[in-house]
């Protein structure tokens, strides 16, 4: 059956075209879209922006350019942005320790772990190490002092181990410090007129696609405490996914709601510093949030990873695209979002049929692939 594909997509990029169109009617493992939305901006100015499908499982709600859909732990690229961000207006360092501005967290031998190990997901805190009520998502006081107070899984700095959920509210605490505002407002604040929420009001939940959850559970490698305490706790996630609470609560790292279009927009800033010809980073802050702070095999995704302070490097992964330059995110489902400094590109890829892949679904790729081919 075919789909009515909708948006703007130059001759020169027919292959991406012609991709988005088979992920609806021959994508593999029957991962076949309901909705989703493809978007790519090259040199600052969008060149594809794609949609089709609908918005509800049944089919009756058209996906338009107004739908938003929760990108859940790819807004951990936007996350990491804005902590850039107040690097670059000179209110912490990468190489400050984050106790200098919140001492509380350095509780628990946790007194020397550097910003930029905290976001490249180096601190061993990717979960509570005794198991929660997942309620206390819901009290960020309460998970932040749990936090505060916890040992690290593993000796900070020696290894990186993905942090889901708590890194979210970690980096927005220390923000909030620094900055005086919420992660969730200076978002609003600073790059106005983006379709990008964290943290979204009520007034817009119904815009909100709704998701279908993958067939199967992510493969994690062999199970261990770190992992356990990351993924498979009852507590270990937010309880309520998808209920108005959950929406309307500020978690950077997991529930962003958005459009493909203006996550590919906002992910120009780490093209080349600028975002619609101002200049939001520095070359040499833009330099420390992208470069390489550790790698090898993560001790949270059974993956070799190379991280920068907030993003996942392509390197040994290449999952988007050639680019060893570039970096990017995913989210639970598969969706993500990219920035290629080398070819002056950003794109993003959002749906709602998730999948079980972690890192790389087959259907973001393939849309990658041929957007790479057209450039």
């Amino acid at each position: 059956m075919s789909v009515e594909i909708q948006g703007v997509c130059p001759p020169e990029h027919q292959a991406v075209r012609d991709a988005f169109a088979r992920n609806f009617t021959e994508a593999p493992e029957g991962l076949n879209e309901v909705g989703a939305r493809f978007s790519a901006t090259q040199d600052g100015e969008v060149i594809i922006d794609l949609w089709a499908g609908s918005a509800d499982a049944a089919g009756t709600v058209p996906f338009t350019p107004k739908t938003l859909v929760p990108v859940f732990s790819t807004g951990k690229a936007v996350m990491a942005l804005l902590m850039a961000t107040a690097v670059e207006r000179g209110l912490l360092s990468f190489e400050d320790t984050v106790a200098r501005h919140w001492p509380d967290f350095g509780q628990a031998g946790k007194d020397r772990i550097t910003v930029g190990q905290l976001m490249s997901h180096q601190s061993g805190l990717p979960g509570f190490s005794e198991a929660v009520d997942p309620a206390i998502w819901f009290d960020p006081p309460a998970v932040l002092g749990r936090l505060c107070a916890q040992e690290p899984m593993w000796e900070p700095g020696t290894a990186s181990g993905y942090h889901p959920v708590t890194i979210g509210y970690l980096a927005n605490e220390l923000f909030r410090r620094v900055d005086g505002r919420t992660m969730g407002q200076a978002l609003r604040q600073d790059f106005p007129g983006l379709d990008l929420w964290i943290g979204l009001p009520e007034s817009e939940h119904g815009r909100v696609a709704q998701m279908k959850k993958p067939a199967r559970a992510p493969d994690l490698g062999t199970i261990d405490a770190i992992k356990t305490a990351a993924f498979l706790d009852r507590g270990s996630a937010p309880g309520g996914r998808g209920s108005a609470e959950w929406r309307m609560m500020e978690i950077p790292s997991a529930n962003l709601h958005g459009t493909a279009r203006d996550l590919a927009r906002i992910m120009t800033v780490v093209v080349d510093g600028r975002f619609e010809g101002r200049s939001v980073l520095s070359p040499e802050t833009l330099t420390a949030l992208t470069r390489e702070r550790v790698r090898g095999q993560d001790r949270v995704l059974p993956f070799v990873m190379s991280w920068a302070a907030g993003y996942t490097r392509n390197v040994g992964l290449d999952v988007f695209g050639p680019g060893q330059q570039t970096v990017g995110h995913y989210g639970w489902g598969g969706s993500c979002a990219f920035a290629d400094p080398e070819r002056r590109l950003s794109g993003s890829y959002v749906m709602t049929r998730q999948s079980p892949y972690l890192i790389g679904d087959p259907r973001a790729t393939a849309l990658i692939e041929a957007l790479y081919a057209g450039v």
